[in-house]
């Protein structure tokens, strides 16, 4: 313990929130653009435009249409699933694996037609969803490092409240014309208190999201390993049946979805259709969970072979299993309109810049107290070499993560539509991105890297913008029309560019040192984050 209970949460709020910082800085902006995630995906498949939704008939039709392809293409697969087609991407969109730990198969068709679509290969969207809590590792060891680092998260908030006392009146000061350090830890204080409550959500919600990954002892205890079971008495889905073990005949899905819109009266949003080949095949469709705070997905399910209902689930959750699914909607916000997505995208960049500020301010708060020449700051001379670590660490991640984004996006834009694996050499190009970005903030002067890596961020924002802009002029030539939706993106990518351009003047400008403390400052001022 320190001198007090209070300096003791200092210093946990400070070091814990160090060590994950940069990983929690990652989850926080990827999560935060995944709020967008289907107008990302949209914008990076620019050869489809907007449809109409399809009648009930059209709908099963095309649905057939799906599984014939699947039959010819993926009859080795253990399941199949297809996505109908909607208004936004108005094409039939099929998935399936040829074994365990294969790569995914995917596929796009004309729903009227049956025909495969030209699109260009992209993870669109979903890359960084994933990477939200995956970090495009394995996917259980990322969960797990997301989970960890999430766990430290949520005692970070707890102890910087803690430290806080003057938490909430902290929250209308900012000295900007005073130290460097007061000037971080009032930005520090500011985005954290703003949005504190959507903070503690966030990441209690995550953390459920996936506690029967890190908890699931009790589960495995009570249903002896047989996960499937448990959900499926949970009611959120329904209940699994084993292949029989000899071969089956598939019958006719269509009249399978039009029952089904029958019975439940919601959008339709995935068809599952597990050992197609198996006598005991068996099809789920899947609908758009209702409108409210629950993530339940109302779901028939039919024998394969007969076309009878087997299990009808909607609604009717159990406390417990409604508490959870409330959680993950919580955490995703499926039920947000338009104004409140803004919200949460809002209070999404709050917290990655309250992260990134705890991430400065440690490293300002930790520079040499003797004044120094201007030799001193820009070559690192007389720096610890764990304090010009977490310096570079901190150019690699608060402006490479952006960057790398950035590169993403321009890669989707400039790599031939043609290209063998196309997707592949975008999310390639996102990590170019940020291991050169990494490499400048750790080889280069400090105060030299922030406004070099800044300016090339908003050059790449920019780039991407002007690429778009440069596709939809010969789109709009050859007769085809401007969708708003591409105009919006644009406008976002350049405002980002503007963003991180005024970011990098202001770095420029910027000495790099810490100004000493005004005799008469009251050092509680320089308490919390800053504190050891």
């Amino acid at each position: 313990m320190r001198n007090s209970f209070r300096q003791s949460m200092a210093w946990l709020h400070a070091w814990s929130g160090l060590i994950v910082g940069w990983v929690l800085f990652s989850v926080f902006i990827t999560g935060t653009a995944s709020y967008y995630r289907p107008e990302i995906s949209r914008w990076m498949r620019p050869e489809i435009h907007a449809g109409v939704a399809l009648g009930p008939d059209a709908m099963a039709a095309s649905v057939e249409r799906g599984v014939a392809y699947l039959q010819a293409q993926a009859s080795g697969a253990r399941a199949w699933f297809i996505t109908p087609p909607r208004p936004d991407m108005p094409l039939l969109e099929l998935f399936w694996r040829t074994g365990p730990g294969q790569p995914p198969n995917r596929a796009f068709l004309d729903p009227g037609t049956g025909a495969p679509a030209t699109l260009r290969d992209t993870r669109g969207g979903d890359f960084l969803y994933r990477f939200h809590f995956e970090l495009n590792m394995a996917p259980l060891w990322g969960r797990w490092v997301v989970g960890i680092c999430a766990m430290i998260m949520l005692m970070a908030l707890i102890s910087g409240i803690i430290t806080h006392r003057r938490i909430f009146a902290d929250f209308f000061t900012f000295r900007r014309d005073k130290s460097a350090q007061r000037g971080w830890l009032d930005a520090h204080n500011v985005t954290g208190v703003l949005a504190l409550p959507f903070h503690l959500m966030i990441t209690y919600t995550g953390l459920v999201t996936l506690s029967f990954l890190y908890m699931p002892w009790g589960m495995y205890t009570a249903y002896r390993g047989d996960t499937q079971r448990f959900f499926a008495e949970a009611g959120q889905i329904t209940v699994p049946r084993p292949p029989a073990g000899r071969p089956g005949t598939l019958a006719p899905i269509g009249p399978m979805v039009l029952r089904a819109l029958e019975t439940i009266h919601k959008p339709l949003e995935r068809i599952s259709i597990v050992n197609p080949k198996d006598a005991n095949a068996t099809v789920v469709v899947v609908f758009e969970e209702p409108h409210g705070l629950s993530h339940e997905h109302p779901q028939v399910a039919f024998d394969g072979t007969t076309g009878a209902v087997v299990e009808v689930r909607a609604g009717g959750l159990k406390p417990a299993a409604k508490t959870f699914t409330t959680m993950v909607g919580l955490h995703e916000a499926h039920f947000a309109g338009p104004a409140l997505r803004i919200l949460f995208f809002l209070c999404g960049l709050a917290g990655s810049a309250m992260v990134a500020t705890g991430l400065l301010l440690w490293s300002v708060a930790r520079l040499p107290k003797k004044a120094r020449t201007e030799a001193g700051p820009e070559v690192g001379v007389g720096l610890h070499p764990g304090l010009r670590l977490v310096q570079g660490l901190n150019i690699a991640t608060i402006a490479g993560l952006p960057a790398a984004i950035a590169g993403y996006f321009l890669a989707n834009r400039i790599l031939p539509v043609a290209m063998p694996d196309r997707a592949l050499w975008e999310i390639r190009g996102f990590f170019a991105v940020w291991v050169l970005i990494a490499a400048v903030g750790l080889l280069r002067p400090r105060r030299r890297a922030w406004p070099e890596v800044l300016s090339a961020a908003a050059a790449l924002y920019a780039a991407a913008a002007a690429a778009d802009g440069w596709r939809m002029q010969r789109a709009y030539g050859a007769g085809d029309p401007v969708d708003p939706l591409f105009l919006g993106v644009d406008l976002v990518l350049l405002g980002l560019a503007a963003l991180l351009l005024f970011a990098a003047g202001k770095a420029a400008r910027s000495n790099g040192t810490r100004p000493a403390r005004s005799r008469g400052a009251p050092r509680e001022a320089l308490s919390g984050t800053a504190a050891e």
